[in-house]
């Protein structure tokens, strides 16, 4: 059964430590397959999935914003990358660039985005499910079951899949 968005915070909190322990043993078998196997899920599930209904990672999370993002996002914005910076941006705990507020500065109304055409890479590569080598990326997929309902259904399946 996939979960909704409105169901995902209680769902995510139950399945948390599961979740946990589960890409823990996935680490230590390290499993052929497990890329593709990520990608298929990940391919299937968001053939199905309407992002634009959802927007969950836009209205509360920040991407990190890398330097060739700023330079590419102000430069279409027209503005300098220092007012840019000044005007969106914050250095979080880890020193990465992230955005000052959420939900995010330039998500409209109806869940379309600004600057899609020049968003950060890390907007167009979320939720990283298809990302190659998985298994360095776990910790970021555990905490993005609880921002991305298609997140937290692929794993879920992914469970079903590749039991360990």
């Amino acid at each position: 059964m996939a979960i909704s968005l409105d169901q995902l915070p209680k769902a995510a909190k139950e399945k948390k430590a599961e979740t946990k322990k589960y890409f823990s043993v996935l680490k230590r078998k390290n499993p052929k397959g497990l890329d593709l196997l990520m990608q298929e899920l990940h391919d299937d599930t968001f053939e199905k999935t309407d992002c634009m209904q959802c927007a969950n990672c836009c209205k509360t999370t920040s991407p990190i914003f890398t330097d060739k993002d700023i330079s590419r996002i102000s430069k279409h914005l027209r503005l300098k990358e220092v007012d840019f910076i000044s005007k969106y941006l914050r250095r979080d705990e880890d020193s990465f660039m992230v955005l000052q507020t959420a939900p995010c500065p330039f998500l409209e109304s109806d869940n379309a985005c600004l600057i899609y055409d020049h968003r950060p890479k890390a907007c167009s590569e979320y939720p990283h499910t298809n990302r190659r080598r998985f298994l360095g990326i776990t910790e970021l997929t555990l905490k993005n079951t609880e921002i991305c309902p298609a997140v937290f259904n692929i794993i879920e399946e992914l469970k079903k899949r590749m039991p360990v």
